[in-house]
This record gives structure tokens, C-alpha cells and sequence, in this order.
């Protein structure tokens, strides 16, 4: 047995102490002699660091000659000679390293999981098709699907997957699929359209409405507007440069309705379960002007879940028309952050709200008609059938309206006033942005960067761009609702149509800029504009990371490569910069403990760089929390029903207002000052720590430990995940690594011929938990490393090849 097989043996023992618990979690048991069989069972799993590719694929579908060459870390470089070829055969190649990913996102996205888990994930299935992600992908299918171009790629790449899963024989299938005893169905275009739900749900999903409505009606609408403004008067630093004067909006007319929250709104928690609200994302550009090489640099680091196996799969296409490398998604053809020899291009999120919820009153109890401008309307009824595992078919009806379909009704809310919502989302309507991604692989220049990025509509993106010609430049681009001011800020009667969209924000008027005179362009998930932008806009943003990359940028000259990786991994904690120097004034120095001088001494040396090693940012990021959570206690809620300020808000709140009257602890009898709090929160903190410290008897107190990033399999099964990655920064860092989320793909690309590029991502090219290439790539990701990414021509010979496949009609 080799090395690696009884390195497999051992993880696989380990998993099986798992099975039980993750039944619990999840669904029925494998047929144990199948999961132990030596023929079929888990032992196939198993491979040597030189992973088995064929010499040769006989795959009739192809019409030409092609070939696929692995390089040493398992990318493929698909080389074929037309459009048709090069995504079956990338569906062919991804599918053979990511088949089971593919499968349960898209799963997740459709309602699908209880097919194969159980009855326990149902809840989960009907949201998926409440919020509407089966409804959206199914118009976007049909309108993809008019678009020859669209219908080629998509039809290819799901005969790819197809040819894939025909070749599999029983005992060939991922380990998830014995694990969970079920076999891979056929790919199918609309699959692909899910995974693009998929996204958008990840990236718009997050809102406020509920919350906001909540708060707004708890604290009166000044204090609340002052905790949650739409825009700050300072510090946002937006990602359209200010002085850059906006063309005129279009006038949509005097505002028909009030959408401030009213006595008669019922205050109600978010119905489902939320997604998370710090997944982010950075990328810039910097023009030639200001690089030691005279050409630009474009660099993008999506902030998203740290999974196994990773969102990304890295992959170089080349076609007559194309030669195109980067990040791919699983489940989608094209390239989605990538390069080509004429440009590069990187993605954030927009974070501009998309998604409105309506309170809708209907008739009565059968719910068959609503309230519209004084009439009656119809409702429409739509059955959605679950076939759920162990248990059979579960019917459940969906409401549509006006508003689109009611996704939140009595059946979601226990002992509470029967309230129903219906749910207005722009990833309900029909899109095409897959075209988006092929025309940016095609694309030679700005022109065609402004043409590719006209059908991209959800989720919103800042798409960056550098071309070797030298132009750069950034778009805030999406599908943006045309609004009166406050709209959709908090959830809205659903029995007027003055509450309705009025239309969008015209292409052209979407905010960007070309080459801005001060060198570079960026965006942090921060505000696109200042308060000159002629359209009203609300959203959820950042304002730490945008300030530092801005800073550093400015300050940069004769920029290099080396410079641009330092700031990806930078480690800089503007928030501690901006708030521990007023914590530690606080600090009462008579009270301190013993054992409480050494943390102190620490926060008073520390120079506020979130690095690994340290343990400053322990002390510290414990101390926070401590005081953020006593400051907000009236926002605690189990029931969902509030949330609390931001960090930035909130420092801005202390600093404005250190005698506020929200400055209490709500819990206790005695009225706090800021001053109490501040060292009530310390002592607690460095008891904290203490706690962690007797917990975690193996480990150094460092800011690694502490924090303790893991990069988590899809199934959540420990034996498949990677715990106590060892490297620093955290949530509103330019290094923002938090413990479950962080930068899932750092690419830095100076276009051109010659040029070069560098990336990582934290996993590896196989969703196989028995191969070399499972996790390889996460130490050189945490240590803030990179790898050279290699870009090959047709049949060219390299030291880094791991193998050729050739791929015959």
C-alpha cells in the first residue's frame, strides 16, 4: 500500500467514528458492506501523489482534436480547435475533479437536498423555492437559452459533465456519493442556471428590512437614522473618486408614498435563515504610470466561505478565439476572475440592496385574492413537489402577486400576529450573465469589457479592469432599482402600487470610471458614490478595508508585484487604529488585576497588525467584542428581530456621543458610562482568554490560535476539513481571514505578452479527500505565498507538466 493510501486508512478511520454523528445532522446511514467493500467501497478513493489521467479519451461528441495537459498542481490547459470543444470539455474536466460540489450546491439552490439527506433539510428546500431561486433560474434558462451563443456553451458544457458520469462505473463515484448512498443524475443547462442563483443568493441574500423596520419603530426614527444612516457624512472614501462629476438622473416624479415605518407595522423576525452578511471581497488596479514595469496591475481577492473543495477551480481555455486562465466556478463554464492575453478582470460585491419585502393583505383565509390600489387582484398558486428521502412527496403552495411570490406566511411564524410578505428581488428575473463572462474571455479592450458587462445584471459586481494597452477602470454593475428616497429601506405596504420599482438605474448611468487621474481604481464593498450621485441607493458597506488599500495605494510608487502581495495579505486593523487608543484613555488604572498587566502592556505596544503570531490582537478583538456587545444590549435578540450597528457605526456613535443615552448595559439596574463599560468589558476579556488558555492546554496564545480559520467540507464532516489555519487578519481587514470566511482566491495579473500572473486559492484542485491535490494549496495560501500561474500554448513542453490527455473524436 502506498504512502498516501495509509494516510487515507488513517483519515478513513477517523471518518467512520463520524458516520453517526453526521447522520444525526443530515440523513440515513451508507449501506455499510458497500462502503466497506474493496471493490466499491470508499479504498478507491485512494490515489498516489501521481493521480490516474487517462493517456487518451475517445469521446465522440468532439468535433475536432484536442487536448488537455495537467500541470504539476492538477490545472488543467484544454486546448480544442472550436467553442463547442472547449466547454465539454471543460464540464468533462471539472466534473471529473468537482462532481459531488457541483451536485450539492446546485441541490441546495433548486430544493433538492432532501432527495438526498431527509426530512431534516426540508426547511431549507422550501426557502429555496419561497425566495424564489428555482423561479429565477428557470426564467433566465429560457432566456439563455434564445441567445445561440449562450445555448452552445451551456449545452456543451452539460454534455461534458454528461460524458463524465456516463464513464463512471460504481466503485469510480466520489466518496460523498457512497457516504450518502446515491448516484450522480445528468447534468442539465438549467443545473448551471441554479448555480448562478446560487451566487446571487450568497452575494444579495443579505438585507435589512425586517431589522431595520424593527429598529426604526423601537428607537424613533432619529436615533435610528443616526446608528444606521444611509450615508456618513465622513470617511467613506466611495470607489467612484469624489470630484467626479455624475451626468443628470432621470426624474421618476414626486414621491408618491411614505416608506418610513408606520404604528401600524407589525415588528416581525426574518423568516428564514439569514445569510451571512460579511462575505466581501477586494480588488484594484493600478495604472502603469505608477508601476516599476510601466504597466498596469490588477489584483482580486474574493471574500467568501472557506470550503473544501473550494469554490474556485482553476483553468486555462484555449480556443481560435480565446486564451483565457483564472478562476472558474464549479457547475459554470467561462472564466469568472481571469485574464486573457489582451486583459484582466476581478469582481467585488456591489452590495447595493436589490431585494424588497411587501406586506400583503389578502381577502381572507383562502388567500385567493389581495389588496391592490383599492381592488381585489388574484393570487396565483403554484405547487412545489419535495421528494424527500425516507418519507416521500411534500406539496407546498406558493403564493404570487405583484410583488412576487409571498415567501413568508403563517406557516413560518409561531405564536405570532399572521403576517404575509412577498419577496421583490432582482435574481427573479431574467438574465444572461454567463454572456458576460464569455465576451470578457474574448475580449481585447475597454470596448469590449463595456460591452460584456451590459448582461450582467444579479448579483451587483464592481467589475475592475486592466488592459495591456494600459487603460483602467471599474463598474458598478447590475441590474440597480430606480428608487425614491428611503424605498426599500424598510419592508413596504404591499397594497399600493406607489410602493412599486419605477424601473432602473439606466446602463449607462451605473457609476464608473476610466483611467481617474490619481493612478489607480478599487473597491472594498464600499459605498460607489458620494452623496453627488444623482440616484437614491442603499445597501450594506464596508469602511475599513476600501480606507486602507486607498491609503497604501496612494502611497505606493514604482509599484511591483511583491507590493501588491503584501497589500492582499496586509494585516492592518483600522478599526483597532481608530478606536483601542480611546479604550485604553478609558482605562481605570487602579482596578487592574495582576494578571490583567500583561494584556495591557500588550494593547499599549501593539502597533495594530492582526499577524499571526501575535497576541496584542487576541487581547484586543476579546476586549472589542466585550465592549460592543454590552453597548448593544437592547439589540440582542434570539428571535432575529434587531440587529446591531456596525463597527464603524458604532465607533463613529462613541466618538461623536460618549455620553449618549445608548451608552448603557440594559441588563443591569445601574446606568453605565462609556468609561464602565469600557473597563467592565476588559476585565471580562482577559478572563476570556484566561478560559481559553485552560481550554486550550497545547496551543500558544497567539492570534492564529485564537481565531483558529477553518476551511470546512461541504458535508461539514471534520475529517474532511482543515482546522487552525495558521495566519492572521480577520473580517474588515485587507487580509480579511475570519474563522469561516476569508480570501477564497488571490490573483495579482500584469496583462500582456509578456506578462505575468500570480494566484492561490485555499484548497486544491481535487474534491477528493484521498488525493494529493485535496488541500495542497492552503499552507502556501496561509503564509500569504502565491504560485506562478502557467499559461501554455498548444502541444508546448514544460517542466511543470504532470500529464497529457489526448482527446480524440
Amino acid at each position: 500500500m502506498s504512502r498516501k493510501s495509509i494516510k487515507f486508512l488513517l483519515l478513513f478511520i477517523i471518518t467512520s467514528a463520524l458516520i453517526i454523528p453526521f447522520q444525526f445532522k443530515t440523513g440515513p446511514l451508507p449501506p455499510i458492506g458497500k462502503f466497506f467493500s474493496p471493490y466499491v467501497g470508499f479504498w478507491q478513493q485512494a490515489e498516489s501523489d501521481q493521480p490516474k489521467l487517462a493517456e487518451k479519451l475517445n469521446l465522440p461528441e468532439l468535433i475536432g482534436n484536442a487536448e488537455i495537459i495537467y500541470d504539476d498542481r492538477l490545472v488543467p490547459h484544454i486546448f480544442a480547435e472550436n467553442d463547442h470543444d472547449i466547454y465539454f470539455l471543460q464540464g468533462f474536466v471539472t466534473a471529473q475533479n468537482r462532481l459531488f460540489q457541483m451536485d450539492l450546491q446546485t441541490r441546495a439552490a433548486g430544493g433538492r437536498l432532501s432527495e438526498i439527506i431527509g426530512e431534516k433539510v426540508l426547511p431549507m428546500d422550501i426557502e429555496s423555492r419561497r425566495i424564489g431561486l428555482k423561479l429565477g433560474a428557470e426564467r433566465s434558462l429560457s432566456f439563455m437559452m434564445l441567445d445561440e451563443k449562450c445555448k452552445l456553451i451551456l449545452e456543451s458544457y452539460s454534455d461534458g459533465v454528461n460524458a463524465y458520469i456516463q464513464s463512471l462505473s460504481e466503485k469510480e463515484l466520489p466518496l460523498e456519493y457512497k457516504l450518502l448512498d446515491f448516484k450522480p443524475e445528468p447534468w442539465s443547462p438549467m443545473r448551471t442556471a441554479l448555480l448562478l442563483k446560487y451566487m446571487a443568493n450568497m452575494l444579495t441574500g443579505y438585507e435589512t428590512d425586517f431589522e431595520h423596520t424593527n429598529a426604526a419603530k423601537l428607537l424613533g426614527y432619529n436615533i435610528f437614522n443616526t446608528l444606521f444612516p444611509d450615508f456618513p457624512d465622513t470617511l467613506i472614501d466611495p470607489i467612484i473618486p469624489s470630484g467626479i462629476v455624475f451626468p443628470a438622473g432621470i426624474n421618476i416624479g414626486v414621491q408618491e408614498a411614505e416608506f418610513r415605518p408606520t404604528e401600524n407595522d407589525v415588528a416581525v423576525a426574518f423568516p428564514f435563515q439569514r445569510p451571512e452578511s460579511d462575505y466581501g471581497s477586494n480588488n484594484w488596479a493600478v495604472s502603469g504610470s505608477r508601476t516599476a514595469s510601466g504597466k498596469p496591475i490588477l489584483c482580486n481577492d474574493p471574500h467568501l466561505g472557506l470550503n473544501l473543495p473550494s469554490i474556485w477551480y482553476e483553468v486555462q481555455l484555449h480556443a481560435p478565439n480565446m486564451n483565457v486562465y483564472g478562476a472558474s466556478l464549479p457547475g459554470a463554464p467561462c472564466v469568472i476572475s481571469g485574464f486573457n492575453d489582451s486583459i484582466a478582470w476581478g469582481i467585488t460585491n456591489a452590495a447595493m440592496d436589490v431585494k424588497d419585502w411587501y406586506t400583503i393583505e389578502f381577502k381572507d383565509a383562502s388567500k385567493s385574492e389581495y389588496l391592490f390600489d383599492g381592488e381585489w387582484k388574484k393570487t396565483e398558486r403554484v405547487i412545489e413537489h419535495f421528494y424527500v428521502r425516507g418519507k416521500g412527496i411534500v406539496l407546498d403552495t406558493i403564493l404570487h402577486t405583484l410583488h412576487g411570490p409571498v415567501a413568508y406566511d403563517s406557516k413560518h411564524q409561531k405564536g405570532q400576529e399572521t403576517v404575509d410578505r412577498a419577496l421583490r428581488w432582482t435574481a427573479h428575473d431574467p438574465s444572461k450573465e454567463l454572456m458576460t463572462f464569455y465576451q470578457l474571455n474574448t475580449g481585447e479592450n475597454y470596448v469590449d469589457y463595456q460591452t460584456a458587462l451590459k448582461h450582467y445584471k444579479c448579483p451587483g459586481q464592481n467589475f475592475v479592469f486592466a488592459a495591456a494597452s494600459g487603460d483602467i477602470a471599474i463598474q458598478q454593475q447590475g441590474k440597480f432599482v430606480l428608487r425614491w428616497p428611503e424605498q426599500g429601506r424598510f419592508v413596504m405596504d404591499g397594497s399600493r402600487s406607489a410602493t412599486m420599482w419605477r424601473g432602473y438605474i439606466p446602463q449607462e448611468h451605473n457609476p464608473h470610471v476610466l483611467n481617474p487621474e490619481r493612478g489607480w481604481v478599487s473597491s472594498a464593498n464600499q459605498h460607489p458614490t458620494d452623496s453627488t450621485y444623482p440616484y437614491y441607493y442603499t445597501g450594506i458597506y464596508e469602511y475599513f478595508r476600501n480606507r486602507r488599500i486607498n491609503e497604501r495605494l496612494a502611497e505606493l510608487d514604482k509599484v511591483k508585484t511583491e507590493d501588491m502581495m503584501k497589500l492582499q495579505n496586509d494585516n492592518f486593523n483600522l478599526y483597532a487604529f481608530e478606536i483601542l487608543p480611546t479604550m485604553l484613555e478609558l482605562i481605570d488604572q487602579n482596578g487592574i488585576q495582576s494578571d490583567e498587566q500583561f494584556p495591557l502592556t500588550q494593547l499599549k505596544e501593539w502597533i495594530y497588525y492582526n499577524d499571526p503570531e501575535l497576541k496584542a490582537p487576541v487581547y484586543f478583538e476579546t476586549w472589542w467584542k466585550n465592549v460592543y456587545r454590552k453597548l448593544w444590549d437592547e439589540f440582542e435578540d434570539t428571535g432575529r428581530r434587531l440587529i446591531a450597528p456596525s463597527y464603524f457605526h458604532t465607533i463613529r456613535y462613541l466618538k461623536r456621543f460618549p455620553d449618549g443615552e445608548l451608552i448603557d448595559d440594559h441588563r443591569t439596574e445601574e446606568t453605565e458610562s462609556l468609561k464602565g463599560i469600557v473597563n467592565m468589558a476588559f476585565h471580562e476579556a482577559v478572563e476570556d482568554v484566561n478560559a481559553w488558555k485552560k481550554a486550550n492546554p497545547e496551543k500558544a496564545l497567539t492570534w492564529a490560535n485564537f481565531k483558529s480559520t477553518t476551511v470546512t467540507h461541504l458535508t461539514q464532516l471534520p475529517a474532511f476539513s482543515v482546522k487552525n489555519v495558521q495566519n492572521g487578519g480577520n473580517a474588515g481587514i485587507v487580509n480579511a481571514t475570519s474563522e469561516k470566511k476569508g480570501p477564497s482566491w488571490r490573483m495579482i495579473v500584469s496583462p500582456g505578452s509578456p506578462g505575468q500572473a500570480f494566484g492561490v486559492y485555499p484548497g486544491g484542485q481535487s474534491g477528493n479527500p484521498g488525493s494529493a491535490f485535496y488541500m495542497n494549496f492552503i499552507d502556501t495560501w496561509a503564509k500569504g505565498s502565491y504560485y506562478q500561474l502557467l499559461v501554455l500554448k498548444p502541444h508546448e513542453q514544460h517542466q511543470r507538466i504532470l500529464h497529457i490527455t489526448r482527446c480524440a473524436p
